[in-house]
């Protein structure tokens, strides 16, 4: 048989066909694993398309705007708006150019709010309000850079189109009044909605787009006056984008200057290509534990394939059939089951794109459906992962079988020899030595190691202890029947114990075989390592919310909005003559670039947040001074010891800030301080951004009340004074450590959600293993019925074994996940100045593994209570 090799593969075939419950179950893994790998290339994608869409289909060929000044896209941040005009003369001069087809002013603005019907922010989530008026300009394909889908464009002063998502959530339809809560001026507006639109080519991707009149814009951003923010350019035919640029700027005003198209659509998709590449790289990383997870089912599922084939094996060895064969024919077998198993999961993470893609619309990320779609890339790369891991998972059992001499198979005798054991379990401690010892490097010292190339080996105290927690967790895995030995001891006293006889089989059971068993939970504790580590995480750092704000919170009461954007002065001015009040502290958030500005190649300008404040930031707040004083005035900056370590300032030092309205300044350094949440890296004056033409918001406001008032009579009447104006809220000291330990909370259940596959994967591992268990133990049950087992006793049984290897992977992981939160910490412990461990969720999470053991039995128990007693004693 040495050269029918063709006769062993149509066998592997035969057995597939003949096995496809088994084939079914054994391909889960692979298939959820590739299902999330595919789903996330193509949601990224897909989020990548939307914004090139947006970027491509907004901009014009060339744009003149504010001397290095940041893109379209940074002024759209927080901070990011600028104040600097045109007038409407240099409109004129532009289109009289030849270049110049036609020039079209921009007004634009930020912190403009939507109410809905019900008088309630209508909150974007994150995602920037677009605010600006329409002009008709062609986009760089000669498109409307606008599409309108519903009723009219806006053409009075009280006039407005809103995107389709905007108009939705607040309950407007066309024809309907508007209320806006506008940045300067009369606080509340009153508008009409005349139209529905959205971006050319890209829908919206959850902004909100605020469209006017140019005069409706004017009197919402300019008080009116007839002066323009940029101007938009279309080349007239023949002449290139830099033909059009260069003619421009012989007459743009002094700090203004004309851009191409191109040179904003790259500045634009640099800016949001980082936004973009966090989220993917976020999700590749669950996708990348999905296919691990699976990758330990695969392994431990062949071995059980091979070890229940062992006979049939012994007979292919006995007619001539070579180890290769033996090998080929096992790879070959998991060959079909990768290319089934991904070929399900590629059609499956498309749908889980669209799932993907639905999630974060409530989060307020629009992503178009149309754009979600399977490319090449995504499908190669997602059969290449698939196969290649089932593949390699299949190989050390499709080694070992051929090992397996003829006669020893026959007899079933295929258990591992003592020694491999031992190896696997000396290598396997050694590497989680060396991932405890790179775990512990932060607290050690970190070394400064450079390799060959000139490459210097990271110093992240947090990426030194993730490697470390991988290595760790692996080995692990590894070495699970080594290290859960004590522990299914332990769980067969206590199983015994508690049901008697049917207990200490279903222990027994479960360490029969505890590299099986070590494997399949594995999966599971892989799972819950990451669960309970995140976990130990998400508790020290509201612990630390907590502790910062007890130290730090010095005002009686903080008033900021609920999406943490920026809001009208008018509110502040209000509170300041609200009776109680005695003192009202303003902060704003703006951006600049820092140091002297690179024309020629923008990346390499480092743009950074300042934080505002006014002369009562030192009144209520208590900085630690390092060097110098806290009392910062206008012309001054007060800068963080790290920043100041980081660009090699000292006190009494000038420092260059260009805005972003194309406006420079060089105040001079008047304090260092240690790192506060009330202050930036660099804090100016608010009086100093006026003078570099930043539009005035605030961001925060803290106050003091007056001696002897009542801290609830204020709050209640602070709280009536912005009843109709819901873009801001008044907190307390615990109210404001509930908000942002809120935020915290609502990434932990994000994180949550997306491990959760991880535990639904493992789950499938335990059904399969207990599943194929039964299969192998056929003759072993029927005896067991047959000497008076009932079938539920059974069924218990089975049930108990499944929940012994649940609560192994447990316990494993729990342990591995809070000993690594606790590490990482320590490592971050500068961020998080206190650890706190989550004893309340940890001891749900032991429960739910007691549930999912419950759960993953319910079918195999079901089967194995069904075996007739005759017919399984007489199975071989």
């Amino acid at each position: 048989m040495r050269n029918g090799g063709g006769g062993v593969l149509r066998l592997t075939l035969r057995n597939l066909a003949a096995h496809k419950v088994r084939l079914l179950m054994s391909t889960l893994a692979i298939v959820l694993g590739v299902a999330f790998l595919a789903g996330v290339l193509t949601f990224s994608h897909g989020l990548d398309r939307t914004f090139s869409g947006i970027i491509n289909g907004s901009t014009p060929d060339g744009q003149v705007r504010p001397v290095n000044s940041a893109s379209s896209a940074e002024a759209s941040r927080p901070g990011g708006g600028g104040a600097a005009t045109l007038e409407p003369a240099t409109i004129e001069r532009l289109r009289t150019l030849p270049e110049v087809a036609r020039a079209d002013g921009v007004v634009q603005g930020a912190g403009l709010y939507v109410l809905d019907t019900d008088d309630k922010l209508v909150s974007s989530s994150g995602a920037p309000t677009l605010a600006f008026n329409h002009t008709g300009t062609p986009n760089l394909l000669g498109e409307p850079s606008l599409e309108l889908t519903l009723g009219s464009w806006p053409t009075g002063k009280k006039e407005l189109v809103l995107d389709e998502a905007t108009a939705e959530k607040a309950g407007y339809q066309v024809g309907d009044s508007v209320t806006l809560i506008a940045p300067q001026g009369e606080t509340r507006r009153t508008v009409t909605l005349t139209g529905i639109a959205a971006f050319n080519g890209g829908g919206t991707a959850g902004a909100q787009l605020l469209i006017f009149s140019t005069a409706g814009a004017q009197s919402l951003f300019t008080d009116g006056k007839d002066v323009y923010s940029g101007i938009s350019l279309t080349a007239a035919p023949g002449v290139s984008q830099k033909e059009l640029a260069e003619a421009a700027n012989t007459v743009v005003p002094k700090g203004f200057e004309a851009v191409t198209g191109d040179k904003v659509v790259e500045e634009s998709e640099d800016a949001i290509g980082e936004f973009l590449d966090v989220i993917s790289v976020f999700l590749i990383v669950f996708a990348v534990i999905a296919v691990i997870v699976g990758a330990f089912i695969i392994v431990n599922t062949f071995s059980i394939l091979i070890a229940q084939r062992s006979r049939q094996l012994a007979l292919l060895r006995a007619l001539g059939a070579s180890r290769r064969q033996i090998t080929t024919s096992v790879l070959f077998e998991a060959l079909v089951m990768a290319l089934v198993a991904a070929t399900i999961g590629i059609l499956a993470g498309w749908g889980l794109a669209h799932g993907l893609a639905a999630a974060f619309r409530q989060a307020g990320l629009e992503i178009a459906s149309d754009v979600l779609v399977l490319t090449p890339r995504t499908i190669w790369i997602s059969y290449a992962v698939g196969v290649c891991v089932t593949l390699a998972a299949a190989l050390l059992p499709s080694r070992r079988a051929a090992k397996v001499p003829p006669v020893a198979a026959m007899r079933e005798d295929t258990q591992p020899p003592a020694r491999s054991t031992i190896l696997r379990t000396s290598v396997g401690l050694v590497l989680l030595a060396v991932g405890l010892v790179l775990a512990a490097m932060p607290r050690i010292g970190i070394p400064e190691i450079t390799l060959p190339g000139g490459f210097d080996v990271p110093t992240s105290a947090a990426l030194w202890v993730g490697v470390g927690a991988g290595v760790s967790i692996l080995s692990v895995a590894w070495i699970s029947a080594f290290l859960g030995r004590p522990v299914l001891a332990a769980l067969r006293t206590v199983s015994g114990a508690l049901f008697g006889m049917t207990g200490k089989l279903a222990g027994q059971n479960a360490m029969r075989d505890p590299r099986r068993t070590g494997a399949t939970a594995s999966a599971l504790m892989i799972g819950l390592a990451l669960v309970s580590l995140i976990g130990v995480l998400a508790a020290s750092m509201n612990a630390s919310i907590t502790d910062v704000v007890e130290e730090q919170f010095k005002p009686d009461l903080v008033v900021q909005s609920p999406t943490f954007t920026a809001f009208p002065t008018s509110i502040g001015d209000e509170m300041e003559k609200v009776e109680g009040v005695a003192t009202v502290s303003r902060s704003q958030i703006a951006q600049a670039v820092v140091g002297k500005v690179d024309v020629r190649n923008p990346k390499n300008n480092e743009a950074t947040f300042l934080f505002g404040v006014d002369e009562h930031l030192s009144q209520i707040y208590d900085l630690d001074v390092l060097e110098g004083s806290d009392d910062v005035k206008p012309g001054q900056v007060l800068v963080t010891d790290e920043a100041a370590k980081k660009h090699k300032w000292q006190l009494g030092d000038r420092i260059d800030l260009t805005f972003v309205s194309g406006r420079q300044a060089q105040p001079q350094i008047s304090g260092i301080i240690a790192e506060s949440p009330v202050t930036g890296e660099i804090t100016v004056r608010i009086e100093d951004l006026v003078a570099a033409k930043v539009p005035r918001e605030d961001a925060s406001l803290s106050i003091l009340l007056a001696r002897g008032a009542d801290p609830a009579v204020i709050h209640e009447r602070l709280d009536k004074l912005v009843e109709d104006r819901p873009v801001v809220a008044v907190q307390d000291k615990d109210e404001f450590a509930e908000s942002i330990k809120g935020q915290v909370n609502q990434l932990l259940y994000m994180i949550y959600g997306l491990l959760a596959l991880a535990i639904v994967i493992a789950v499938i591992g335990i059904v399969n293993t207990l599943g194929l268990s039964v299969i192998e133990r056929t003759r072993e049950i029927g005896l067991l019925r047959a000497i008076g087992l009932s079938r539920g006793q059974l069924r218990r049984m089975i049930t108990l074994e499944s929940v012994t290897i649940a609560v192994l992977g447990a316990v494993l992981g729990l342990a591995l996940g809070v000993l690594f939160g606790v590490l990482l910490r320590d490592a971050l412990r500068e961020d998080l100045t206190s650890l706190s461990v989550p004893l309340d969720q940890l001891a749900v999470f032991l429960a739910i593994a007691v549930v999912v053991g419950v759960l993953a039995a319910l079918l195999p128990a079901i089967r194995a209570g069904r075996e007739d007693v005759l017919k399984a004693i007489a199975t071989e």
